[in-house]
């Protein structure tokens, strides 16, 4: 059983910063990507950012320039440092991991339990 936790959401103003973390436990061999996704109501959940077993980045274009993705792989948490941000990013954000359990098994996804983020104008 793996679990994702999350945390770092809440309430900030139109122009400030906010830092999501996600730490990763339980039956792990080794973590491929982890990344964040977000859903605002009434939309379908979108990629934000995600980082791979090789530090390779991906961002959404709405959040490049003002989002950074980081990993600690020894302690298989990931980060992110979302600065300007806007009211349109205000969402519940979603952790995920790509996983295996056990050498040589298939990869599973995980997700977090989400994290609101609120920006106000």
């Amino acid at each position: 059983q793996v679990q994702l936790v999350e945390s770092g959401g809440g309430l900030v103003q139109a122009g400030g910063s906010l830092r999501l973390s996600c730490a990763a436990s339980g039956s792990i061999f080794s973590i491929n990507a982890m990344g964040w996704y977000r859903q605002a109501p009434g939309k379908q959940r979108e990629l934000v950012a995600t980082i791979g077993s090789s530090a390779n980045i991906n961002y959404a274009d709405s959040v490049k320039g003002r989002f950074t993705i980081s990993r600690d792989y020894a302690k298989n948490t990931v980060y992110l440092q979302m600065n300007s941000l806007k009211p349109e990013d205000t969402a519940v954000y979603y952790c995920n991991a790509a996983y295996t359990p056990y050498s040589g098994s298939p990869s599973f996804r995980v997700w977090g339990q989400g994290t609101q983020v609120t920006v106000s104008a």
